[in-house]
């Protein structure tokens, strides 16, 4: 059994994987800075269910202060480490650029650093979809070019791919980069459509569908993800940098998103055809091939399964869905 660094473990993705390796007899270091500034409540009930899990060691330090995140380094001596904590969301990077570069940029280049000095462990990273920017060149493969975001949030998440493989080059570090395809499932972000049109059918509030809802995601359930994470981190062929997409394969428009959630909840919805945002992108497709070719993995959870799982949860979790309905109402909190 290996002792296992997490990072933005009170995070969606960083949260279930951790509870993942407690299952299966790892030890587990997960690190979070708690910011209250982005859905503090749900962060808080992660970190708090996590504590009581035996196994782990919650840390809550923000991964931008290099020499707190040399010291975390130095005293747990992980054997890996998967690095899922960032600022996510490309609206938001538009209004808070310096938050993004300090969490996603700096925060990524401490924990390559401290890797670096301490034993050089094995390194998984998120990255994120959004580097292909708005190509049309479907679906996307790793191979193809990205270095035309179209928002701040995907820049860092390229920066943090090139600064990885750096590392892999100069310092012998072994990387493994994997682009997320719109990750959703229960205990998600508040922030993406799945969460948002549950809330809005809820309450009999209109659904707000960006550009009429003619948008694509290829929507990806977090179980799934949690499976390539561990796939990466513990198969033994990988040597210096790769980088892997992580998604479905199977690209769907919000409406049909809203569709489902309107069965599973067994609700309709009122529907708000509004334009699109700035930064976001016409459509989102993953050739995930290269991950099933290297670790024999790709994801197995329907659209309708993954979005009657999420419903099941939204339903039974009350309380936390109207924790995030009263965050929403306060002002915005200064994040650190």
């Amino acid at each position: 059994m290996a002792t296992i660094l997490v990072t933005g473990t009170a995070g969606f993705i960083g949260y279930h994987l951790a509870l993942r390796l407690i299952a299966d007899g790892h030890t587990v270091v997960g690190v979070d800075d708690l910011d209250p500034g982005t859905f503090g409540s749900l962060k808080a009930e992660r970190h708090r269910r996590l504590l009581q899990a035996p196994g782990y060691t919650g840390v809550v330090q923000d991964l931008a202060d290099v020499e707190a995140t040399d010291a975390l380094f130095a005293t747990h001596r992980p054997d890996l480490v998967a690095h899922l904590a960032a600022r996510t969301g490309v609206r938001a990077s538009v209004e808070h650029p310096f938050r993004y570069e300090r969490s996603n940029v700096l925060g990524t280049l401490a924990v390559l650093e401290a890797a670096r000095r301490h034993g050089r462990p094995r390194v998984v990273y998120a990255s994120s979809s959004s580097v292909y920017g708005d190509s049309t060149a479907m679906p996307w493969r790793e191979d193809d070019r990205a270095d035309s975001p179209v928002s701040l949030y995907a820049a860092t998440k390229r920066a943090g791919e090139l600064m990885a493989t750096a590392y892999a080059a100069t310092h012998g570090l072994c990387t493994v980069g994997l682009r997320f395809f719109t990750v959703y499932g229960p205990f998600g972000r508040p922030d993406m459509a799945v969460w948002t049109f549950a809330e809005a059918i809820a309450s009999g509030e209109p659904v707000p569908l960006f550009d009429g809802g003619n948008m694509q995601r290829d929507f990806t359930f977090v179980e799934d993800v949690v499976e390539a994470v561990r796939a990466a981190l513990f198969h033994p062929g990988f040597e210096g940098a790769g980088i892997f997409n992580v998604g479905a394969g199977a690209p769907q428009g919000l409406d049909t998103l809203l569709r489902l959630l309107e069965a599973a909840m067994g609700r309709p919805a009122l529907r708000k055809l509004l334009p699109a945002q700035a930064g976001d992108v016409a459509s989102t497709w993953a050739d995930s091939s290269s991950l099933e070719a290297a670790v024999g993995f790709r994801p197995r959870v329907s659209l309708a399964e993954g979005v009657a799982a999420f419903a099941r949860w939204f339903v039974d979790n009350p309380e936390i869905v109207q924790a995030v309905r009263a965050e929403r109402a306060q002002p915005e909190r200064p994040a650190r």
